[in-house]
């Protein structure tokens, strides 16, 4: 129970640690307060007690939704089930009690999208805070046996010194490899996960009221019912099945610049079906994003490991690419079917041979795609990867094209200097429908290194260079970008850090040569318990992508800035203030194409959220959005726009699963609309329109057999 903690007098556990050292800042240093771990286990769960002695009026914590406590103090558990050093779950709970988790790959990184049911206690007491976190076995995958052996972390965050300190003493000497320093635990008693099956049935109601171009306002009812379901095949795997998957997502992504972007922006995966063990399916070069598969109605999963092999297959059908065709094209109300797997095959130390397969048919066209990768992890922190691939792509029409792309990744770093160098190879013909690559038929050659000194006063905890170059070329040895990127950095306590940078480079963009440069400015802190901040500024020329047709593309002055404020005016409510800016402009001195000078376009994106936690489980949100887009249309091709978006929502979330969303949702857009005048549409001044408004309520609820 949490009050032995609290009391000072804890039952007899397995193991107690108290010997925590410090990753960072200080390699190797002592931890900085007082700290104690207590672990034990029995038949059904894991145990962890915590004890951190420290002064209350420092401790930074709040009542916060679940995954949004990256800035507060907090302890963690990584557990390497499968004892493969290169794999883990982590359990990271604040001093109230609010849980964070996720996984690690070693030469990936944090998947923070994994959820597992779990159980946590915390309270601040008048000498520091006390936590206990209960970790059902059958929350985690690993090998049946009479005898398990983990490997296992256990860290503390004191954020106000920006430190991270660990048992065992994990080293960043020996970077790349972090999972594989763990320390081994012996479990003698025969635990399972069991038997495991898991059911969430969901449902959602919505009314609808939007402004059709073609018909005027229109009023809908819609209902979604489906089943998300998940079963545990002897310990170590996991089989998902889904009909009518819930893919609706009731919170947003984060604004994010989409004005005059040459490549695709790109939103992180969210959706529950793609999240377990996602990490099977990452290869070195993108290959599969799930994103690309938009709206299915079925939808199947396997994966896990047994001994020293990971697997992963997924099929779904895909309704979206036959709903935007027009009736009456081929394809219409036809769906694709889309299917990923992967098998990886461990040896050595944390190095793998991996195989990857993929196949997406749509009407009469197809995409297949295959490779194999590996990753070596060598002496003296030197790692190596690598990815040959080809791809078959069957087009409308039946025009058909194939190529092969290859990719060879060289890394070494230590507690301070790092070096790496990238090289890529994508025929003309290389086509992944179902990942992402922002472009084709190129060799690119990508240099990176950087040193860090990290002296032992705490006024200063870091500081050092960094450069990077790129140089490409395509399959005809014409030159298409360089770069070179000089920057320099210092880091102090309190999330404390600072880095400028200067770039100069080249590109061939549409047959036109631009000629580019950029200095920019980024920082961020957390320097009082009720505030985080963080902002850039850049200036320079960057080139205008989105001319129209009778201007070649060309480089104007850029000004771009962003500024994120997060307050904690009290320990249940959190208000955040995120803002873009973002102008291109002729300048004086441009003469490329005997341009006037003044504003290309200008971009404001402003985002206002509130979230009052009422207890850990209940919430009230309010998003405010507001997107304007002002741009000259003799210069590029977007057009004139000021949106603004409203979403309030109450929110019941106990646990992974089980859910209960009652939300009110609206989109304003500066046009009028008339259906007795001609023309029917006009643009306004201001955002006065309503164009999508919705009333929601999603339920969904987790049995678990």
């Amino acid at each position: 129970m949490l009050s032995d903690f609290i009391e000072g007098a804890p039952k007899e556990p397995a193991a107690v640690v108290t010997t925590f050292t410090q990753f960072y800042p200080h390699d190797g240093a002592p931890v900085s307060q007082p700290t104690a771990a207590y672990l034990s286990y029995d038949s059904n769960n894991l145990y962890v007690g915590w004890v951190c002695k420290d002064d209350p009026k420092l401790i930074r914590a709040r009542i916060a939704p679940r995954k949004t406590i990256d800035t507060d103090d907090r302890v963690t558990i990584n557990i390497d089930t499968f004892h493969d050093r290169k794999h883990d779950y982590w359990f990271d709970v604040n001093p109230y009690g609010i849980q964070y988790d996720g996984r690690t790959t070693d030469g990936i990184g944090d998947d923070t999208s994994w959820e597992g049911l779990w159980y946590t206690e915390g309270k601040i007491t008048n000498w520091g805070y006390a936590v206990l976190e209960t970790i059902p076995f059958r929350t985690l995958r690993f090998p049946r046996g009479p005898h398990q052996i983990w490997n296992i972390l256990l860290g503390r965050f004191v954020q106000r010194a920006s430190e991270f300190s660990v048992w065992p003493a994990v080293t960043q000497s020996r970077n790349p490899e972090f999972v594989g320093q763990f320390a081994p635990i012996e479990i003698d008693e025969d635990i399972s996960p069991g038997r495991n099956i898991q059911l969430i049935p969901y449902g959602l109601l919505e009314r609808d009221k939007y402004l059709d171009t073609a018909d005027g306002f229109q009023e809908q009812n819609d209902h979604h019912p489906g089943l998300d379901a998940r079963m545990v095949l002897h310990d170590s795997f996991t089989l998902d099945l889904a009909a009518n998957p819930d893919f609706s997502e009731i919170g947003s992504d984060d604004p994010k610049v989409t004005a005059n972007q040459r490549y695709e922006v790109i939103y992180a995966e969210r959706r529950p079906f793609f999240l377990e063990n996602a990490s099977v399916f990452t290869t070195p070069e993108d290959l599969f994003f799930s994103r690309r598969i938009v709206d299915p109605q079925i939808g199947v999963r396997l994966t896990g490991a047994v001994n020293r092999w990971n697997i992963g297959a997924l099929i779904a059908d895909d309704r979206a690419p036959g709903e935007v065709l027009a009736q009456g094209v081929n394809g219409h109300g036809s769906r694709a079917v889309d299917s990923v797997a992967r098998v990886e095959r461990e040896f050595g130390h944390q190095s793998h041979l991996g195989l990857f397969l993929s196949n997406s048919s749509f009407a009469s066209t197809w995409n297949r795609a295959a490779s194999l990768d590996l990753r070596l992890l060598m002496a003296h922190n030197w790692m190596m990867s690598g990815q040959a691939t080809t791809t078959q792509t069957r087009q409308t029409g039946g025009a058909y094209n194939a190529g092969p792309g290859y990719y060879l990744n060289i890394y070494k770093g230590d507690n301070h200097s790092t070096l790496q160098s990238i090289f890529i190879d994508r025929s003309p013909g290389m086509d992944v429908n179902l990942g992402y690559l922002n472009r084709t038929n190129i060799r690119s050659w990508e240099n990176s290194a950087s040193y860090t000194w990290k002296p032992q006063r705490r006024a200063l905890l870091s500081y050092g260079p960094a450069f990077d170059s790129l140089l490409v070329y395509d399959h005809a040895n014409a030159l298409q970008n360089w770069s070179i990127t000089p920057s320099y950095s210092i880091t102090l306590p309190k999330l404390t850090w600072m880095t400028i940078a200067h770039s100069e480079s080249y590109e061939l963009y549409k047959g036109a040569e631009l000629r580019e440069r950029l200095s920019s400015i980024n920082l961020g802190g957390s320097w009082y318990k009720w505030l985080d901040v963080s902002g850039t500024y850049s200036q320079g020329e960057q080139p205008d992508y989105d001319t129209p047709s009778d201007v070649t593309p060309f480089v104007a002055h850029a000004n771009n800035a962003s500024a994120t404020v997060t307050l904690h005016l009290l320990s249940r409510l959190r208000m955040d203030e995120i803002y873009y800016y973002t102008r291109l402009a002729v300048n004086a001195s441009n003469k490329s194409q005997a341009l006037a000078p003044g504003d290309i376009f200008t971009n404001h994106l402003l985002r206002s959220k509130f979230n009052y936690q009422f207890t850990r489980d209940f919430a009230f949100n309010a998003i405010l959005d507001y997107n304007a887009l002002l741009p000259n249309s003799s210069l590029v091709t977007d057009t004139y726009s000021k949106q603004a978006d409203a979403t309030l929502l109450f929110a019941y979330l106990p646990h992974p699963g089980t859910a209960f969303y009652l939300g009110y949702a609206n989109t304003f857009q500066n046009i009028s609309y008339d259906p007795s005048a001609s023309p029917s549409y006009l643009l306004t001044r201001l955002p006065g329109t309503s164009t999508d408004g919705q009333v929601f309520m999603k339920v969904s609820y987790l049995l678990r057999f």
